[in-house]
């Protein structure tokens, strides 16, 4: 029995439960000061009319995407007072003028270690101009440089990934750097742990850098100082605190390991057993990662300690943790990191996205966990199979988030009419994000096909054109798609109309999901 209470106390006690309950505290505080001037409260409605039709015409006149808008006007117009609380707390990417002047310091610090006389873009543009201007996008906008002495390692699967990084940490011999949106204890993490320790007596440098939201029932409150304590530079993206004012919607989502400059790995894959089949949850967990080796890892350590310059508020010299390579690194084609953020309104990870899309001429395969478009994504990919292009799309079978899965279906019915083939993948679910256009073009990344991601979220991706490791994402597309089955018409004809109607409404407000 005492074993029982002091279980249930400490899972009371976690921050899971008390930064909900101070921040129900504090609602009702407001709701209280609300009701207990009554005789006030025509005026005090009026006036948050008035400042609700203010707060409109901001969202109007915003930079921010069209069904975002939507999706904020409804409540705000319907519901004045709780319309204004809910933008308040969750409204807008949410970072403050503070916050969005340290990004800016950073970009400019970035631009310096970007390389403005590239031979390889020249080299690019003389064999492909169709790549060169998605490339030039990327480099403009991402602030990262297109290489070609670099080896592109395709990871099919958590295990895969999980075995190279593991053989990539314990050959370590300078640094080791590690971005992750989750990180949680068990088989996975511990392991890394272990080797992370062991690097740190060898006079290793290693840092980490997790989103505090990601791991709020993940690891315990203030892991930063465990890990500090075995010698362990850490940084905590967007600390989740008990307060209104907490921002919630910008998240750390990017998957980064650097290793001694010289090794990347970026993709889906998180530090946590579900991706390394180690524990199930929602089926068989199919996700993937990509392994770089060579010239285009500077990106990738620039960007995480672009990241840990944000978060500790310091100014590194990056050169320090530059590598030299060896123009003899195997290279069969063109690669390029790219980064997104939120702080410039500019939605790379999208635009990646769109170019391909509309560069297609033979087929677009597509995998993503979410299916949540917007008008551009959605035309564009219609468009294309309109125009004869063969589109395949991969969706979970067996959800993580029911709600959300239940607006991914919603968009089901536009795409299929307009051509595009969706398909379930029926042994659990699918968390790579991957496109794969012509035997010619790839992403392998962090980026879901929903609004939180190319909107709100830090993401990361690999670019690749004229790779071999394309093949081998396209074996692996198709050996997935075998275990996947199509969503015809018929089987959409048999909701009821209370499902349909639920998945319209749920759609309207997709973008805040």
């Amino acid at each position: 029995m005492l074993k029982f209470l002091k279980k249930n106390l400490n899972l009371l006690s976690h921050r899971v439960f008390l930064v909900p309950l101070i921040m129900i505290v504090q609602l009702t505080i407001i709701f209280f000061m609300i009701f207990e001037f009554y005789n006030y409260f025509v005026i005090f409605y009026i006036i948050c009319a008035i400042l609700s039709l203010f707060l409109v015409l901001y969202i109007v006149g915003s930079n921010a995407n069209p069904g975002y808008k939507i999706a904020w006007i409804i409540p705000i117009m319907a519901f004045p007072i709780f319309g204004l609380l809910l933008y308040f707390l969750f409204g807008g990417n949410q970072l403050t003028k503070r916050q969005k002047e340290k990004l800016k310091n950073i970009y400019y610090k970035q631009l310096k270690y970007k390389d403005k006389h590239n031979l390889v873009m020249a080299e690019l543009r003389y064999e492909n101009l169709s790549a060169y201007n998605q490339v030039k996008y990327i480099e403009d906008y991402s602030l990262t440089n297109l290489c070609k002495h670099t080896k592109t390692t395709y990871l099919s699967n958590g295990q895969n990934y999980f075995n190279k990084l593991i053989e990539a940490l314990k050959n370590a011999k300078k640094y080791i750097f590690l971005e992750y949106f989750i990180i949680c204890e068990g088989k996975m993490w511990n392991t890394i742990l272990e080797i992370l320790k062991q690097k740190i007596a060898e006079g290793v440098e290693v840092r980490i850098i997790y989103d505090d939201f990601g791991c709020i029932v993940t690891l315990p409150n203030h892991y930063d100082k465990t890990l500090e304590n075995y010698g362990i530079k850490t940084a905590i993206f967007n600390k989740f605190v008990p307060n209104l004012k907490s921002k919630f919607n910008n998240r750390d989502h990017r998957k980064i390991a650097v290793i001694d400059g010289i090794i990347a790995f970026t993709g889906g894959i998180n530090l946590a057993d579900e991706y390394i089949g180690e524990k199930v949850r929602f089926g068989h967990w199919k996700d993937n990662g990509i392994m770089l080796e060579g010239e285009a890892v500077w990106n990738f350590t620039v960007m995480f300690l672009s990241m840990w310059d944000y978060i500790k508020e310091e100014n590194e010299d990056y050169e320090k943790y530059r590598s030299v390579y060896s123009n003899e690194t195997s290279s069969d084609g063109y690669v390029i990191p790219y980064c997104d953020s939120p702080w410039d309104n500019e939605a790379v990870g999208e635009t990646v996205y769109l170019n391909l899309i509309n560069k297609a001429s033979k087929y677009i395969y597509i995998t993503t966990p979410y299916l949540v478009l917007d008008n551009e994504m959605i035309t564009a990919l219609s468009i294309a199979a309109k125009r004869g292009v063969d589109v395949h799309i991969i969706t979970p079978g067996i959800p993580d988030k029911k709600i959300v899965n239940e607006v991914t279906k919603a968009y089901y019915e536009v795409l299929i009419k307009n051509g595009v083939k969706i398909h379930e993948y029926t042994k659990g679910f699918i968390h790579a994000k991957t496109f794969i256009i012509d035997d010619q073009y790839a992403t392998v990344g962090t980026v879901n096909l929903d609004y939180r991601s190319l909107y709100l979220h830090f993401e990361c991706g690999v670019w690749l054109y004229d790779c071999a490791s394309i093949y081998t994402i396209k074996k692996d597309f198709m050996l997935t798609l075998k275990e996947s089955k199509e969503i015809k018409l018929k089987n959409l004809g048999k909701l009821t109309w209370f499902n349909y109607l639920k998945r319209q409404i749920l759609k309207v407000f997709a973008p805040l999901m």
